[in-house]
């Protein structure tokens, strides 16, 4: 088969500097390469993430950054004309509703258009709120709706927009870039919460995170991401604020369990892991993650990832792992993974769905 032209617009490949789709983008993208299709990722120059790059351009991807202007934007378009597939993601965060109509303006006669949501839950609170949001008016013209998560409930909302076809594509591992690695006593704690300051978050990361702290006074808590510097913690957090991605690797290797608290939207969608599920997993990390509905289709609860419903099973879960056990969830996790979970067979997912040729594929996961 032929490799497809594929042209993405998207927030940013090079940066995941506010921009939590970064790894997800990269695995995804890299591994459609891998099986022989070019993309050409446009991104804008925008909320400071090109002085924030955690990659140079990569040899598996051509990157086009445009400034953040009407004409970066029209002559982004226009390059982006004659491709196989176009590809409109979500949460670009400049000028998203010219991109939506524009990528479809650019469709060849016989090519995809393609609308990616990377926050469905997000989007589709949205289009709810606001009847009037172009996309609204736009979904039914897609060829077809990628969602980053979100299973049944996404694609039955996504169904009622009259969305042609929604698949989801889940967040995936990828073995090359997120990997078991030796102790970094800078990371050295007892639980790690990676996740950026966030409207829909801070109350889930005060009551999964700091509560459980709070419970826990002789116990050491680490907390990551960006906006944390002006928010109160218990004596025993500590924040340390934006951690590049070449470092979450010692991230999630140094401690003793790391946590994942999703946004209260995805928690509320269900069937939507976050990435850093499987970057913890890929660095067989123990990870505890807050409850929602689908986790076990991902990891087995109990013996490949702790489940809590509150801080205090999550201050449980901690007080009572011990380092042998610890280590045990995250091979097991690690295993299970590397088996089901990669990035290569979500490529292979996305390739059978843009080839139309798609017998013996199971959708998502």
């Amino acid at each position: 088969m032929a490799g497809l032209d594929i042209a993405f617009y998207g927030s940013s490949l090079v940066s995941a500097y506010w921009n939590g789709a970064a790894t997800y983008y990269r695995g995804i993208i890299r591994a459609l390469a891998a099986r022989g299709h070019r993309v050409t990722f446009y991104e804008p120059d925008a909320y400071d993430r090109q002085k924030h790059r955690d990659i140079a351009d990569p040899p598996w991807a051509k990157v086009v950054v445009y400034p953040a202007t009407p004409d970066g934007l029209h002559r982004a378009l226009e390059a982006g004309r004659g491709a196989d597939v176009v590809v409109k993601a979500s949460g670009v965060g400049v000028f998203d509703d010219e991109l939506a109509e524009g990528v479809l303006s650019i469709r060849r006669p016989d090519g995809l258009a393609i609308y990616w949501d990377v926050d469905a839950p997000a989007t589709l609170a949205e289009l709810k709120e606001k009847p009037e949001a172009v996309l609204n008016r736009l979904v039914p013209d897609y060829d077809m709706v990628l969602t980053y998560g979100g299973g049944p409930p996404v694609i039955a909302a996504f169904a009622t927009l009259g969305a042609r076809r929604c698949v989801p594509v889940y967040n995936a591992l990828d073995p090359d870039t997120h990997h078991p690695v030796p102790y970094d006593a800078r990371f050295d704690t007892d639980l790690t919460f990676l996740g950026n300051r966030l409207p829909d978050r801070e109350a889930r990361v005060e009551q999964f995170f700091l509560d459980a702290a709070a419970r826990l006074p002789d116990r050491r808590f680490l907390l990551a991401g960006n906006g944390w510097h002006d928010k109160p913690v218990p004596s025993n957090v500590r924040a340390i604020g934006h951690v590049y991605t070449a470092d979450h690797n010692a991230l999630n290797c140094s401690g003793l369990a790391v946590l994942n608290i999703s946004r209260q939207s995805m928690a509320e969608m269900g069937y939507s892991p976050a990435t850093r599920v499987f970057e913890a997993a890929g660095a067989a990390a123990c990870l505890i993650t807050d409850a929602w509905v689908g986790i076990e289709e991902f990891l087995e609860p109990g013996t490949e990832v702790l489940v809590a419903r509150d801080g205090a099973e999550v201050a449980e879960h901690v007080a009572a792992l011990t380092k042998d056990r610890a280590q045990a969830i995250g091979q097991a996790a690690l295993r299970r993974v590397l088996a089901e979970h990669t990035y290569d067979n979500r490529a292979v997912l996305v390739e059978q769905l843009l080839t139309g040729a798609e017998t013996g594929v199971r959708e998502g996961v």
